[in-house]
C-alpha cells in the first residue's frame, strides 16, 4: 500500500485556528484541514511545511514544537501525518482557490475533517 508523508501547520491567533478546504478533484476533497502538504523525498518536514505554506497561503512560517504524528489508513493509502505549530510570516492568502478561515474551537467541532485528523482535533477541543 502506499504510504504518503504529510506535514500540517497549526497556526494560532487570538484563539482561533488557520484551516483550508481541499478543492474539487484532490483525495478527501471538500473537507478542511490544516494548512501543509506532502513531504518530498529530500525534503525535512522544516523544508516541506515551508514550501507548501508559501505555494498555497504565500507565506513563510517559523516552524517550532510537533504537536502530534499519527497515521490513517485509508482504503488506497496509508496516510501518516506530523502536525507542527508554527507561526505565520505575514498574512496568509488562499492562492489556489482554496477556502480559507480562522476557526474557534467550536468551529472545529463542526467542520468535516479527515479522519486522519480527529485525534489532532480532540486534543485541540477537548477541555
Amino acid at each position: 500500500m502506499n504510504v504518503v508523508r504529510v506535514v500540517a501547520a497549526i497556526v494560532e491567533s487570538e484563539g482561533r485556528y488557520l484551516v483550508t478546504r481541499r478543492q474539487a478533484g484532490v483525495h478527501l476533497a471538500g473537507l478542511w484541514e490544516f494548512p501543509g502538504g506532502k513531504v518530498d523525498a529530500t525534503e525535512t518536514h522544516e523544508q516541506a511545511l515551508r514550501r507548501e505554506m508559501t505555494e498555497e497561503l504565500g507565506v513563510d512560517v517559523g516552524v517550532e514544537d510537533l504537536c502530534l504524528s499519527t497515521s490513517h489508513e485509508y482504503p488506497d493509502r496509508t496516510v501518516t501525518l506530523y502536525f507542527y505549530r508554527c507561526t505565520l510570516a505575514g498574512a496568509p492568502m488562499p492562492l489556489l482557490g482554496q477556502e480559507m478561515r480562522w476557526a474557534t474551537r467550536e468551529d472545529l467541532r463542526a467542520l468535516e475533517f479527515p479522519p486522519a485528523d480527529r485525534d489532532l482535533i480532540a486534543l485541540l477541543t477537548d477541555p
